[in-house]
């Protein structure tokens, strides 16, 4: 078995209404919907303790691609082949690739606040919200680049054009979930709305995945990062 409970490694169930759980690790009680076929419940913040660790990888990144600096975090201990942690790791990742190619940005004070604000997307969203938080997660890094809030004008306008692009392409494939897959797609938009609306061009790389063997959901060939897509 792949992995999937964070406990005992069973495959999650989704309940088609939220019910009161106790989070398995550090037993506080919430409404959710997930859990594992044994019962075993993991609140967001436990499912990503140590994502913190990403803020000292991005201070120190150099690089100009996103998806090479997403990787390293995917690498992390922190990190499993799906979660909520990825509704903060894509905007992170942007957000440092961005400044490293140029971009006019405070970087230590819009990790945290691509922190705060990407935790803040629960683990599920793509299936109950209709919003994958990988796709959320660029409108996030839109939004903290060109200084929006809900009073402002163009940055409101361009925020939104990103989440939408963003999950334009997740809608493109669809499911079932991949937060690997979802979060290249949001990543490859947001290279390209970049650079089109803000004259700053991160490196856009080939990306072939790595991460299959731990999927029990692949798409395979349906995905376009397969390897059967690459020779």
């Amino acid at each position: 078995m792949k992995e999937e409970c964070l406990i005992c490694k069973a495959p999650l169930e989704y309940l088609e209404k939220d019910e009161l759980m106790e989070c398995a690790i550090c037993h506080k009680k919430e409404n959710s919907k997930t859990r594992c076929i044994h019962g075993h419940y993991i609140c967001n913040e436990c499912h990503t303790a140590g994502m913190d660790s990403i803020i000292g990888l991005c201070l120190t990144e150099t690089s100009r691609d996103p998806v090479t600096i997403i990787e390293k975090m995917m690498a992390m201990p922190f990190c499993h082949m799906h979660g909520p942690e990825h509704h903060v790791m894509v905007g992170a990742a942007l957000l440092t690739a961005y400044k490293n190619a140029g971009g006019d940005i405070d970087l230590s004070s819009a990790l945290t606040e691509m922190m705060n604000r990407g935790k803040s997307v629960p683990g599920g969203a793509c299936g109950f919200w209709g919003a994958c938080g990988a796709g959320i997660s660029t409108g996030m890094f839109i939004s903290i680049i060109s200084g929006s809030t809900p009073l402002g004008q163009e940055p409101f306008a361009l925020s939104h054009k990103m989440t939408a692009k963003s999950l334009g392409k997740i809608g493109e494939i669809g499911g079932p979930r991949c937060c690997k897959r979802d979060s290249y797609l949001s990543i490859l938009s947001a290279i390209d709305f970049v650079k089109e609306n803000f004259g700053v061009e991160m490196v856009k790389p080939e990306i072939i995945c790595t991460h299959s063997s731990q999927n029990n959901q692949c798409i395979g060939k349906r995905c376009p990062f397969s390897k059967a897509h690459h020779h």
